[in-house]
């Protein structure tokens, strides 16, 4: 069964460059690895185009039994034609990170993707669209998997020398389970303030992922009434943070130096794909290097407050309207 699909331009998702044997660690990417070589996902989901995280990585909710096909597309942009190889190797979160295998290592994910063609060759400056494959075995167990489809590049060194090797990649989100994709969701727990060696402000947050699908979590943090009536921001979430499923890590945001110690009221809103949380508190920043002590969130109730609003103007608008439907019914011959 397959799912109708949609050609969009995308980033580079992953870069991981190694040298010799060892490989080093991985980090997304929105530009070639250093010898050319890039990559990029090309067929999202139509019910997904407005997810961006669904347009940078393959994210999908598979019954046993299901097949999908994915197109990327790899690019050489150096002026040397290159020989790539093309594989699927195994991921994980770990430590709020999204943590990449060494080499060809497998997990149940990459046994069951392949990429057609395994191998090919790309002249200077021109590009290819391999087809990934997923196929989920009939007997799966329900969970979600992660993995990571590669294009390698190897370059031979001289004779006694060191081979360098790099690759950049698309990760691999895989929920498998009847029914329909388990939900997304999760809350923004406590800030805490975070006075760094070099006399930086930050803003750490707990999050707890309560939902079932893993969270990449991006954002920014506001900061209002604060010394004088000062305000402050937005500053941006720091990229980086995944959460598995039931799990629980720190999303961070470095604020400038500039920065009064406060008290403030933050306001931090974190996403994940297409679900929002907001949250708020009082805060203060230390004044000398350390942590403060955590501060419960409330829920910011803005944007309920708005939606209610906007139920009952709707609700009085359709009863007005109902009143004159009924006045020109009685007026009418």
């Amino acid at each position: 069964m397959f799912h109708r699909l949609a050609s969009l331009a995308l980033l580079v998702a992953v870069l991981a460059p190694a040298t010799g044997m060892s490989q080093a660690s991985a980090q997304a990417a929105g530009r070639p690895s250093p010898d050319g070589i890039g990559i990029r996902l090309v067929d999202v989901p139509i019910a997904a185009r407005a997810d961006q995280r669904a347009r940078r990585y393959i994210v999908d909710h598979l019954r046993p039994g299901m097949t999908i096909d994915r197109r990327i597309e790899v690019t050489n942009s150096s002026d040397a034609p290159l020989r790539v190889e093309l594989y699927s190797a195994a991921a994980s979160i770990s430590n709020g990170k999204f943590a990449f295998a060494e080499g060809h290592t497998a997990n149940e994910l990459s046994t069951w993707t392949s990429v057609a063609p395994r191998g090919l060759t790309l002249a200077p400056h021109s590009s290819s669209m391999p087809t990934v494959t997923v196929t989920v075995p009939d007997r799966a167990s329900a969970a979600e998997r992660y993995a990571v489809v590669w294009a390698e590049v190897t370059t031979i060194a001289p004779s006694g020398g060191v081979n360098e090797v790099n690759r950049v990649g698309v990760r691999l989100y895989l929920s498998v389970g009847p029914g329909g994709a388990p939900p997304t969701d999760f809350t923004i727990d406590t800030l805490t303030t975070q006075r760094t060696a070099d006399g930086k402000p930050m803003v750490l947050a707990q999050v707890h992922n309560t939902g079932g699908r893993a969270l990449d979590l991006t954002g920014d943090l506001r900061l209002s009434e604060g010394p004088g009536g000062m305000s402050a921001g937005p500053f941006d979430v720091e990229l980086g943070t995944t959460l598995p499923p039931g799990g629980t890590g720190t999303a961070t945001v470095p604020l400038s130096d500039q920065v009064p110690d406060g008290p403030w009221k933050a306001r931090i809103r974190l996403q994940s794909g297409l679900v929002k949380r907001v949250a708020q508190a009082t805060i203060r920043f230390p004044s000398s290097v350390g942590l403060a002590a955590a501060v419960p969130t409330e829920a910011d109730l803005l944007p309920v407050a708005i939606t209610a609003g906007l139920i009952l103007t709707a609700t009085g608008l359709a009863v007005v309207l109902l009143r004159r439907g009924r006045r020109i019914a009685q007026a009418g011959p």
